[in-house]
């Protein structure tokens, strides 16, 4: 049986921080690990904790960042000069060390033609230094199994795999299921720390023009049944979110106990 997460922080705010240092974790993969005293009492809940995430574009000489809080954040930073305005996306904490205040962001790497990274996050993530300033918004937890869940099923391709390594992270021992998570190459694989009952299948691309998560569905489709009383997570690309929920609800799972997320759209 999987424990309830609390899924919303219980005052959501603006958290201003900066880089302490940048990484790259695989080859498609960068941590940068951020830091500051507004983290000190940062109320990180474990699982799939995620944030808007507000940085610098290129263009932009310095960092502006309005102040935002509550249910209109939206409002108060559309009204921000598009000039001063930050890139705004949304980001799961890789890791927090309560402690030193830090925090760990992963950032995907996509790679253009000539190489060079892709997508204004990435962009800043590849070329952040020390002293740059950026904000994050707490949101909360998306993973929300039911109090009497048996069993997990985790699907993903490596946009999600920092929320996969969260949640394997906070699971309680004795919690039983099957992650199948999707990465560009087998030098993407990492250590997932999971408890003993959990079945991590990676899944490799290879194929730098090959759309994402279409591997993670077809390895889903494979699954002919599931517990009723079990729940599942898919998150990734669209269609590997809508159809991995359509395919989960056809082999037996109930819809309210499938969370599923489009963390981007090819």
């Amino acid at each position: 049986m999987v424990k309830r997460p609390r899924t919303t922080p219980k005052k959501p705010q603006l958290y201003r921080v900066e880089v302490l240092r940048a990484e790259r974790l695989t080859p498609h993969m960068q941590r940068v690990t951020v830091g500051g005293t507004a983290l000190a009492d940062f109320p990180w809940m474990g699982y799939d904790h995620w944030f808007r995430l507000f940085v610098r574009l290129p263009h932009q000489s310095a960092f502006a960042m309005p102040e935002i809080s509550g249910k209109q954040w939206w409002l108060k930073y559309l009204a921000a000069a598009e000039t001063t305005r930050p890139h705004c996306a949304n980001y799961t904490i890789a890791d927090f060390r309560a402690a030193d205040a830090e925090l760990d962001i992963d950032f995907v790497v996509h790679l253009g033609p000539s190489g060079e990274p892709e997508g204004p996050a990435a962009i800043w993530a590849c070329a952040a230094t020390p002293g740059e300033k950026l904000a994050i918004f707490d949101q909360g937890i998306l993973f929300a199994p039911p109090a009497d869940t048996t069993e997990l099923t985790i699907v993903a391709d490596e946009s999600g795999l920092p929320a996969v390594t969260g949640i394997l992270r906070s699971l309680p021992p004795g919690t039983t299921g099957r992650v199948i998570q999707e990465v560009p190459t087998a030098a993407d694989h990492r250590d997932l720390p999971a408890p003993t009952g959990i079945t991590i299948t990676w899944i490799n691309r290879d194929d730098p023009t090959a759309v994402p998560g279409v591997k993670a569905l077809q390895a889903l489709q494979t699954l002919e049944n599931l517990d009723p009383h079990g729940y599942a997570f898919v998150v990734g690309e669209a269609k590997l979110a809508t159809h991995g929920r359509r395919h989960l609800h056809h082999i037996g799972l109930p819809k309210d106990r499938i969370t599923f997320s489009g963390f981007w759209k090819h």
